[in-house]
């Protein structure tokens, strides 16, 4: 394709080049997130700031690391994950916030999701409805075994996404909101756990590149357990996803370099 880049030794979008970034690498939507997540390297710097996508790099035991916010939802998120790895990642660990949608899941636990619902228009892109966009499992493993080692209080199993906020806020609001109000409970009655933006995206992408993805996600609040009346207060503190992410890679790491007879 056309590199549309001014700097053609580096990607269009994230403005990263080749050997910038770690082979593993934490996605949060935000970009003033990256600088939080940064401090728990060793050695981390600013590599780029472009747009949406501002990536720091450091290390974790040794190992190159980086993190690339992605912006909100899926088009963005396919666009990082593309150009990072164009730049040499494969393994991805998506943190960020979520709406819980299972009444068992309370504000301030976290999600790992081990699949997404496709509510959104980027993966069609990518792969044909049918296909599912489901995590890769040594990722998953890695996140739960960080989440019980950091004694946090989690959850996994499918989360839904979506590419209008405001539809899943106020669908009374929008003409097609009998659509968005009958599929959300059909995904309530299914079991899924929270709902959010990026990870069937980044799922999808993930396998057509043939790169190791997961995603673990804070949950801000639930709107099923405020429309039951039950406690649902509104939590903002995202340290204990951020945490798990960092421990998460911190095994892989261990376990890649096994593999690889390191």
């Amino acid at each position: 394709m056309i590199n549309y880049s001014e700097d053609k030794d580096r990607q269009y979008h994230i403005q990263v080049a080749e050997g910038e970034v770690g082979r593993y690498v934490i996605l949060p939507g935000d970009p003033k997130r990256c600088e939080k997540i940064a401090a728990h390297f060793d050695n981390a710097r600013l590599i780029a700031d472009s747009r949406e996508y501002v990536t720091y790099t450091g290390e974790l035991d040794g190992e190159k690391v980086s993190v690339t916010s992605t912006g909100i939802g899926g088009p963005s998120a396919a666009i990082a994950m593309e150009e990072l790895v164009g730049t040499g990642a494969d393994t991805f660990i998506r943190v960020g916030t979520s709406g819980g949608m299972a009444e068992e899941v309370k504000s301030g636990d976290i999600v790992i999701a081990t699949g997404a619902i496709r509510m959104e228009g980027t993966s069609k892109e990518y792969a044909p409805i049918e296909y599912p966009a489901v995590a890769d499992i040594s990722v998953v493993n890695a996140l739960m075994e960080a989440a019980g080692r950091l004694k946090l209080d989690y959850h996994t199993g499918v989360v839904q996404c979506k590419d209008s906020f405001y539809g899943q806020h106020s669908p009374d609001t929008k003409p097609v909101g009998y659509e968005l109000m009958e599929k959300w409970n059909a995904w309530v009655k299914c079991g899924c756990l929270a709902s959010e933006m990026e990870s069937a995206a980044l799922y999808i992408v993930g396998s057509c590149l043939r790169v190791r993805v997961g995603s673990v996600m804070l949950v801000m609040a639930n709107q099923e357990r405020a429309r039951k009346g039950l406690p649902n207060p509104v939590v903002h503190d995202t340290e204990a996803p951020i945490q798990a992410a960092v421990e998460a890679i911190r095994i892989l790491i261990q376990k890649d370099r096994l593999q690889e007879g390191e």
